[in-house]
């Protein structure tokens, strides 16, 4: 594998090594969604670490196979990029490494701005008209300049104002200057994405099937007491709550509990309401398993008894201290289903492709009460301007005020509209 390839994967990789190096997290596996599963346990460690591990990955392994997110998703993925880091090292010897880098950090800067629903749409068939058979004629010249002129406006029609979510997509189908290598990079890491979306939109309810289920096996299984003290140390550093942020493995893991507790043991009103009988706990986070989402997941199960149990609150930094504004459970519940749309990501389409008629390219942030990082944004844009080949532009939402970030190639530029 070379080394641009690696560059795929080194902002996730950044992320946890960093918080490894704190002392944030501890990496101990890692669990590939294939046909079979591939698993890679840490050499380090202990046995019962692998225990807990091995009983882990199974569940994750289920999740994968089972939930409806994941039923398109590739499985032949590993073969598929090896392949894909074999063409990307004959794109280094043939263009130069350099380049190739360059333009790997360009699609990586925007690499979770695809639309995982979309049908691609299919390539326009060359035209084969009666016009390209006809005979020669004193008035060929005139002919010519009315099929470029379609030809102009129907590329227009193509990129003019659209609401296209896909960027990667709108670049690869829209910007004819890309070579044919640049747009195999841009296929392959659009697939890449589409292939790790699901388990975006599903981490929460993943770690907390997996979560659910190696507490389970481990307790069925005979082990030691200096194994049980270890297990049970290492589980509640898993399954902990965190004090800045929500751990996934400790929220998914209480929904499924108290999914199961209810369904269990529904009260008298919900087995006259919904028919609920006792005992169907078991068969109800399977069913939960299978549909959900991390979004409805949360919507639908997570209830005002769980979100006090859990000290869940929504907290805002005000000055040199962080404060508590609200701990209504209905407004809990919401912020953290808008943390989890899009996967977490902020929601950008392309408005337009020929903004001005310059074939300039118009973003626009569906803004839903949460900023764009301004630095993050100033340093994002070079990069789609290297993909697009013209000035830039987004429009978003700072400080209750809608302004529009430009960047023409040289530098980048802001104004309140």
């Amino acid at each position: 594998m070379t080394f641009s390839y690696l560059r795929c994967i080194a902002k996730a990789f950044h992320r946890m090594k960093t918080d490894y190096d704190l002392d944030l997290g501890r990496i101990y596996e890692l669990v590939i969604n294939s046909n079979p599963c591939y698993a890679f346990l840490l050499e380090g460690n202990s046995l019962i670490q692998n225990k807990l591990i091995i009983a882990h990955v199974l569940a994750h392994s289920d999740f994968f196979k089972n939930n409806v997110r994941f039923s398109n998703t590739s499985r032949d993925m590993v073969e598929s990029m090896a392949a894909s880091a074999e063409r990307i090292r004959r794109y280094e010897m043939d263009y130069g490494k350099d380049q190739v880098e360059a333009f790997l950090d360009h699609v990586l800067a925007i690499q979770e701005h695809i639309d995982p629903g979309l049908i691609r749409r299919p390539r326009k068939k060359e035209k084969s008209s009666s016009s390209d058979n006809r005979h020669s004629t004193p008035y060929d010249d005139l002919w010519a300049l009315e099929r470029r002129e379609e030809d102009k406006n129907e590329q227009k029609s193509g990129t003019s104002k659209v609401q296209e979510k896909d960027i990667l997509l709108f670049a690869m189908e829209n910007n004819p200057k890309l070579q044919d290598w640049q747009q195999d990079i841009l296929t392959v890491m659009r697939d890449e994405m589409l292939y790790f979306w699901p388990q975006l939109e599903t981490k929460i309810m993943n770690e907390g099937w997996a979560s659910y289920w190696h507490i389970r096996i481990l307790r069925e299984m005979n082990l030691t007491n200096e194994e049980v003290l270890e297990f049970a140390k290492l589980n509640a550093l898993v399954t902990q709550p965190s004090s800045g942020s929500i751990n996934p493995y400790h929220l998914g893991l209480k929904i499924f509990e108290d999914i199961e507790r209810r369904w269990d043991h529904p009260t008298e009103d919900e087995q006259v309401r919904f028919g609920r009988k006792p005992g169907q706990g078991r068969q109800k986070i399977f069913d939960v398993r299978e549909m959900e989402m991390d979004t409805s997941f949360i919507r639908n199960y997570l209830t005002r008894e769980l979100t006090e149990e859990m000290d869940l609150y929504i907290f805002q930094r005000k000055g040199a201290e962080w404060t508590v504004t609200d701990k209504e459970w209905q407004k809990v519940r919401e912020q953290l289903i808008a943390s989890r749309v899009n996967g977490g990501y902020p929601y950008i389409v392309v408005e337009d492709g020929d903004y001005q008629d310059k074939g300039e390219l118009y973003l626009r942030h569906r803004f839903e009460e949460m900023e764009l990082d301004i630095k993050y944004v100033e340093k994002t844009l070079p990069h789609v301007h290297a993909l697009w080949g013209r000035p830039v532009h987004i429009e978003t939402v700072v400080e209750n005020r809608p302004v529009l970030f430009t960047y023409n190639g040289k530098r980048c530029s802001r104004r309140f509209l």
